[in-house]
């Protein structure tokens, strides 16, 4: 899509706004540190655990998600036969198709039996 006239100006306005309130933004989060930075940080250790970095990176580990429901890679079913919920009916009638050609076996020819 093309950008228009109003978009590019609209763009250039929030950008000049922008510097002219940085100054302002800047000040404002510097007189929040210096005055109640201690006040901030004891407020935030009653709620959660303060870690030292290194003790959060010792303490993560590779866990991988525990997933119940084992699926098949090339037919997308799970041990109940079902198809994915984000699978669409044409999709899972193509699928359903191509598993059942594959059973399908040449019957013998009727001829008269005697």
């Amino acid at each position: 899509m093309a950008k228009s006239l109003r978009s590019k100006w609209k763009r250039k306005m929030r950008a000049e706004k922008r510097k002219k309130n940085a100054p302002k933004e800047l000040e404002r989060l510097k007189s929040i540190l210096r005055t109640g930075a201690d006040v901030v940080m004891e407020e935030v250790k009653e709620v959660a655990t303060v870690l030292p970095a290194k003790e959060a990176l010792e303490k993560q580990d590779d866990c991988k998600m525990d997933v119940d429901n084992k699926r098949n890679k090339k037919t997308l079913l799970d041990q109940h036969g079902q198809y994915p919920i984000w699978m669409n009916s044409r999709q899972r009638k193509k699928l359903k198709a191509q598993r059942l050609k594959g059973k399908k076996k040449s019957k013998l020819p009727k001829g008269l039996a005697w």
